[in-house]
């Protein structure tokens, strides 16, 4: 029979699961930004992705409950280690372009097939690896904890999501990643592979006698109010991830990368309660995330507006609290080591529920981000009820007076959750719409019109007749594209390019003669510019609208010899990095006249772009101008363009020396390419 070294036993076992969780960890962002550039930068990616992993998740989760309880020792050994074999085959796991979208599929199909062909197996095996080994752990080494191996996993996760963005991500491009990633997988499939042949080769005779043990010290079997609470537990735990997510970043803060956060507090509250039940405090936690729900919505009935950092903290802290309360119960009601594998089935399959019912069924019901509501509320209910059943048992008793007090604190939390949460409120909205790139609401205010997208205002236009037709927001005649448009071969039709369309205010600018070509991936932005403003429609200018990812649809095209090519993608929720990279501005440049101008959007409340601006000018010897313009309300906005052309000579001119300052372009900064570009590093802290 094959021994593992009796002083190592323990360790093999714990480094095959830590290996594994990091590696699902890094796989995650790693093959996301690979693809995020397909699909227009657009969040929804990571939540696409999201929601494929937790589903492969319950699927590795399926395979290990089926093989631990329907085959022998030696049959699961093989078929693991066969799998592990066929797996190393699938290796690299980043997608060739081969697998860009062609245009007009749906987003969310195609990026689950471009997964399931390139990871799949891979992710699959990694994640039957937690409650697998565990199973193995528990009939190897006998006074083991095999729930403690669960929380290293999550160490792993943990420490592969935090240095993705601070390590991994600065210091190698992506295909490195990749490649780096596939090696250490061989690593894991090798010490995996170790630890599946000693169970191939396992005595029948030994493992035998260990299920006649387990038997003798096993509890009663499951009953389906357990089954029930693995599953509900995990599956609110996954859907109020999920829905914090798309609320601090669509909503308070619309920072890149602001995911991370909700995400490592999610695993945290698993390390915590799996490694050690007594680090969980039914009061404390409970009363803690009911503190935070009440700190959250006692804002509503205060006058002062409070900052973003104090309103994510509050988030962030109900967000996690409410984790550790549902992980807390889920760890109390875990079953003996026999019934391992179903506890995880479960837990898993509540996940994967949580992240199906976010990620597709609520964008299919609701028009805006209402989830995030129904989540609030139930996480007062839970809490609340949790905080009563421990003080009911402890400091409350059977007294009826204080039965009656916490029934009343029961009903003050739920009713002001409950108003806050789904209380009128009349905030001008009169057309909401939700997709894969997310949610796009039309408000009327005194002045007009207005197309907001989260906390941002891409678009706006006069209601009065008489002023329909003046350019607004970032896009007035001081700002640096609307001097470019104006100024720019005056006099002379112009062929105008410009990456996306919000509301089409640019049109404006169009005279006879003209010819303006929007590119914009969303078509429901189509949609609204031509039912609710009328830029397209009333400008002079013939316009055209090519719906796809832009960089995708200008590689496929023949030169458009553009006059102005407008790049206007940046001011939003998350920045399409592959549009700034080396790469697409030789695209650009391909279609540009070789004395046109590249005028650049950079106004971003939470990223500067400056830097990339000035390498990518250094690289191709563009000569760069830098537009502020000022406010001018209710019409126009503070706005920052960056002019570039081939030539100096529009920049020189006396229109443009007046009105901008001459951008230093810079080598010291690292130039962005598809195979590197780290936004973490332009982010704006305060």
């Amino acid at each position: 029979m094959m021994r593992l070294p009796r002083f190592s036993a323990g360790l093999w076992f714990a480094a095959a699961i830590f290996i594994s969780a990091f590696l699902v960890f890094q796989v995650q962002p790693i093959i996301s930004k690979t693809i995020l550039p397909w699909f227009g930068g657009s969040p929804g990616v990571w939540t696409t992705c999201m929601l494929f992993f937790q589903l492969l998740l319950f699927a590795g989760y399926s395979y290990a409950h089926v093989l631990t309880k329907f085959m022998s020792q030696r049959s699961q050994g093989a078929v693991h280690f066969a799998l592990l074999l066929f797996a190393l085959f699938v290796l690299p796991m980043t997608p060739t372009a081969d697998w860009k979208p062609l245009g007009g599929e749906d987003p969310t199909l195609s990026i689950l097939l471009i997964l399931l062909a390139n990871v799949g197996l891979p992710y699959f095996l990694l994640s039957s690896t937690g409650p697998l080994l565990q199973a193995w752990f528990a009939k190897r080494v006998r006074d083991g904890s095999p729930y403690r191996l669960y929380a290293l996993s999550n160490v792993g996760s943990l420490a592969a999501l935090i240095s993705y963005p601070f390590l991994v991500e600065p210091a190698l491009t992506t295909s490195s990643q990749g490649q780096v990633w596939s090696l250490v997988f061989c690593l894991f499939a090798t010490v995996c592979g170790y630890l599946a042949a000693s169970q191939f080769r396992w005595a029948p005779t030994e493992c035998d006698a260990i299920n006649r043990v387990d038997a003798t010290v096993s509890t009663s079997h499951p009953t389906w109010k357990h089954y029930l609470t693995w599953l509900a537990l995990p599956a609110f735990a996954s859907m109020l991830l999920l829905a914090t997510t798309n609320h601090v970043c669509q909503d308070i803060a619309v920072i890149p990368f602001l995911w991370i956060v909700p995400l490592s507090l999610y695993l945290l509250t698993f390390i915590i309660c799996f490694d050690r039940e007594a680090w969980y405090s039914r009061r404390w936690c409970a009363g803690a995330g009911i503190l935070s729900l009440l700190v959250i919505h006692g804002a509503a009935f205060t006058t002062s507006s409070w900052s973003m950092p104090v309103q994510l903290l509050a988030y962030f802290a109900a967000m996690f609290f409410t984790c550790m309360v549902c992980h807390g119960e889920l760890v109390r009601n875990k079953p003996a080591s026999q019934y391992l594998t179903a506890f995880y089935l479960m837990s898993s399959a509540g996940g994967a529920i949580g992240g199906l019912t976010i990620g597709l069924v609520c964008p299919w019901l609701f028009s805006t981000y209402l989830e995030m509501q129904i989540c609030m509320l139930a996480a007062a209910v839970i809490m609340t009820g949790v905080f009563l059943v421990d003080a009911q048992a402890t400091w409350l008793g059977d007294s009826p007076s204080r039965r009656v007090i916490g029934v009343l604190g029961y009903c003050f939390v739920f009713i002001v959750v409950g108003f806050v949460e789904f209380g009128d409120r009349d905030n001008g909205v009169v057309r909401s719409t939700r997709n894969f790139y997310g949610v796009l609401q039309v408000t009327e205010s005194p002045w007009g019109t207005n197309l907001v997208h989260g906390r941002i205002l891409h678009g706006f236009q006069f209601r009065h007749p008489a002023f329909q037709k003046l350019p607004t927001t970032y896009y007035g005649e001081e700002a640096g594209v609307g001097l470019a448009l104006t100024h720019l071969r005056e006099g002379k039709p112009k062929r105008v390019g410009a990456v996306g369309l919000g509301v089409g205010t640019v049109a404006t600018y169009g005279k006879p003669g003209d010819y303006f070509r929007f590119y914009e991936i969303n078509p429901t932005v189509l949609e609204i510019a031509n039912n609710d403003f009328s830029y397209l429609k009333d400008s002079a200018a013939e316009t055209e609208v090519v719906l796809g990812d832009a960089r995708i649809s200008m590689e496929r095209e023949s030169s458009q010899q553009f006059d102005v090519l407008v790049l206007d993608a940046f001011s939003g929720d998350s920045i399409p990095t592959h549009l700034l990279t080396k790469e697409a501005f030789d695209v650009y440049l391909r279609h540009l006249k070789s004395d046109g101008v590249i005028a650049v959007h950079i106004s971003n409340k939470h990223v500067n772009l400056e830097p990339v601006i000035r390498r990518l000018g250094a690289e191709l010897h563009l000569p760069c101008s830098i537009v502020a313009s000022p406010d001018r309300l209710p019409q126009c906005m503070r706005a920052k363009w960056v002019l570039m052309s081939k030539t100096d000579t529009f920049l020189a001119s006396d229109t443009i020396r007046e009105n901008s300052r001459r951008l230093e372009t810079t080598s010291e900064f690292p130039l962005w390419t598809d195979q590197y570009n780290n936004i973490v590093q332009l982010l704006r802290i305060y």
